[in-house]
């Protein structure tokens, strides 16, 4: 079964009301491929504003979970309180929460563990800096992110993969699509070797990395590019472009 084209739009800290509010009403009133999921991720604080409002065939995401039932976590979201809010996505590992806020791959792990066994989907990210690339190390970095997730995890039905180098976030450099592909398509072949080959040829892996409206419909056609988790562009009306850009 061919795997269902994803779009991921990752918010991060940007918006008000008023502009998330005119996002949310963008997606509503476009014509978007029936044949793409399309997961959104705003600030937390405006979570519950844009799931009262927008689409039900839209999902929406947090852009982050803790790895705790509930309790004394000053600032954290529980798994269960997203669901009680109707969230059934989170993203996880997130190059900037990795580099910025020091989460471990084993952070990571823990935290994809606890979402997908209380019933949040994962997009789950991984990704090498630029002095990681041009040692020669993008791969063996990977791996290292896969095995600590793979370490933690049974049930690969609730995880998109996404790549995000991280030296194309937000800089305007973005992977060649052939740089793109190679990469998918190790982790494609990781997953078969050290999961399983149903895993590995079900299992969505996203590029994310400066995605637009102009690179975007060029990195669809690759064989092992399932879909998009965008940054800035989500803010943007191409956003729909991104979306449609498989059709």
């Amino acid at each position: 079964m061919a795997r269902k084209f994803f779009v991921g739009g990752n918010f991060k800290m940007n918006g008000t009301i008023e502009s998330v509010k005119n996002i949310v009403k963008n997606l509503n009133d476009a014509q978007l491929d029936p044949n793409v999921e399309v997961v959104i991720a705003p600030p937390a604080l405006y979570l519950l504003l844009v799931r009262e409002n927008l689409n039900p065939n839209i999902q929406v995401a947090a852009q982050n979970v803790y790895d705790k039932p509930n309790g004394a976590f000053t600032g954290e979201i529980s798994v269960s309180q997203l669901k009680d809010s109707n969230i059934n996505w989170t993203i996880l590992g997130h190059s900037e929460r990795r580099t910025i806020l020091g989460e471990s791959d084993e952070v990571v792990a823990s935290k994809t563990k606890f979402a997908t066994d209380g019933g949040v989907s994962v997009i789950w990210c991984c990704g090498e800096s630029l002095e990681e690339r041009e040692a020669g190390q993008t791969i063996s970095v990977i791996e290292k992110q896969l095995k600590a997730v793979a370490a933690k995890i049974d049930n690969w039905k609730n995880v998109v993969i996404a790549y995000e180098p991280i030296w194309a976030i937000g800089t305007g450099k973005v992977a060649s699509v052939e740089q793109a592909q190679e990469v998918h398509a190790a982790i494609r072949s990781w997953l078969k070797a050290n999961i399983s080959e149903q895993v590995a040829e079900e299992t969505r892996i996203l590029y994310g990395g400066s995605v637009n409206g102009k690179n975007c419909k060029d990195l669809a056609k690759e064989k092992d590019i399932d879909g998009f988790l965008v940054g800035g562009a989500s803010l943007k009306p191409e956003f729909v472009e991104i979306i449609n850009s498989n059709q």
